[in-house]
C-alpha cells in the first residue's frame, strides 16, 4: 500500500478521497492551511502548511516523503470575492507544491484537480479533452494556468491533470447551488432565491470522483494525461429542482435575485469521459437521483 498525500485534506472532496483511501489500506496525510477542526475519517497525520508558504511546504514534503500526491486544495468558489488570492493560491501554490515534490523525489503519480470550468461556454455537445479552453471567469482562468505551470514539470514530474465537471454530495458547502436547496428542504422553506435558472450541468457524484481519482493515482497509463471526470450526462437545474421535490415530497418556489446571476455564467458543461474510462475502466455508480436521495437522506 501507498502513502498519500492530499493537500485540502479537510475539504469537502479531500476527506471523501481520504476515507477511500484509508479503506483500501492506504497510509494518508494531508495538508491543510489551518488547523483541522473536526477529524477526517481515515487520516494517519496532518500538517497545518499554506500553499504559498513555498519554504514551509517543502519541508513538510521532504519529510512526508508520499508515494503519491493528491492535489485538491484550491480556491474553488467561481464567485470568490477576492480575486488575488484565487489567482495566490491555484497558481502559485501549486507551483510551490510541484516544487516541494520534484525535491522530496519520491512521488510516482501526481494528481493536479484542474476544473471543466476552463472550457467556458459550450452551446451544445459533449466536451472531450481536445476541445480548446476558453474560460470565462478568474477561476477558470486560474486553473487553466495552473495547467500551464503543470506543464513545466512534465519531465520531472509524473502529472496527471484531471478536469472535473460539477459534482456534488453530502458535506459540500451550501455555497454551491444543489447543497443549498437541500439544505432550504430539509429545513422545509417554502420559498428558495437562487442566481440563473437557464443552466445546464454535468452532475457527478463525488464519491464517483474519488473513485476516478483513486484509479488515476493507480494507473501508471494515466500518468502524463488529461482526464475529463464527469457522468457523460447533462442535467439542466430545472430538472434537479425537479427532482428534489419530487425525492423530498417537499414543494418550494423560486424567486431569481439578481443579486445572485452572474453575468459571466457558464450556460452549459457536458463532458465526455470516453478517456477516463478507457484508462480505467470505470463506469459511474450513482445516477443523480441516488446523490440527491442520499443527500436527503433518503438512502
Amino acid at each position: 500500500m501507498s502513502r498519500i498525500l492530499i493537500t485540502g485534506v479537510d475539504g469537502f472532496t479531500g476527506r471523501h478521497l481520504t476515507a477511500l483511501l484509508a479503506r483500501q489500506g492506504h497510509d494518508v496525510i494531508g495538508i491543510s492551511h489551518r488547523p483541522i477542526a473536526h477529524p477526517v475519517e481515515g487520516l494517519a497525520a496532518s500538517h497545518v502548511c499554506d500553499l504559498t508558504d513555498a519554504e514551509g511546504l517543502k519541508q513538510v514534503v521532504a519529510e512526508l516523503r508520499p508515494d503519491k500526491v493528491a492535489h485538491l486544495a484550491a480556491i474553488a468558489f467561481v464567485s470568490h470575492g477576492v480575486v488575488e488570492d484565487i489567482y495566490r493560491t491555484n497558481i502559485v501554490g501549486t507551483r510551490n507544491l510541484l516544487e516541494a515534490v520534484v525535491a522530496a523525489g519520491s512521488a510516482d503519480a501526481v494528481l493536479l484537480a484542474s476544473s471543466a470550468n476552463i472550457y467556458g461556454n459550450r452551446v451544445s455537445g459533449a466536451i472531450d479533452e481536445s476541445v480548446a479552453p476558453d474560460p470565462v471567469n478568474d477561476y477558470a482562468v486560474s486553473k487553466l494556468s495552473m495547467e500551464y505551470v503543470a506543464q513545466l514539470y512534465r519531465e520531472r514530474l509524473p502529472i496527471i491533470l484531471a478536469r472535473p465537471f460539477n459534482y456534488t454530495g453530502v458535506g459540500q458547502s451550501i455555497d454551491f447551488v444543489i447543497p443549498k436547496i437541500i439544505d432550504h428542504v430539509l429545513r422545509k422553506v417554502d420559498r428558495i432565491e437562487l442566481g440563473n435558472l437557464d443552466v445546464a450541468r454535468d452532475f457527478s457524484d463525488v464519491r464517483d470522483v474519488v473513485l476516478a481519482y483513486e484509479a488515476l493515482l493507480s494507473t501508471p497509463g494515466a500518468i502524463g494525461n488529461i482526464v475529463n471526470i464527469c457522468s457523460g450526462e447533462a442535467h439542466s437545474l430545472q430538472d434537479v429542482i425537479s427532482a428534489i421535490k419530487d425525492i423530498s415530497g417537499h414543494d418550494f418556489t423560486i424567486s431569481v435575485n439578481p443579486a445572485f446571476v452572474r453575468k459571466n455564467e457558464v450556460k452549459m458543461l457536458w463532458g465526455d469521459r470516453t478517456r477516463l474510462e478507457a484508462l480505467t475502466g470505470l463506469r459511474p455508480t450513482y445516477g443523480l437521483r441516488d446523490t440527491l436521495a442520499w443527500m436527503l437522506g433518503r438512502q
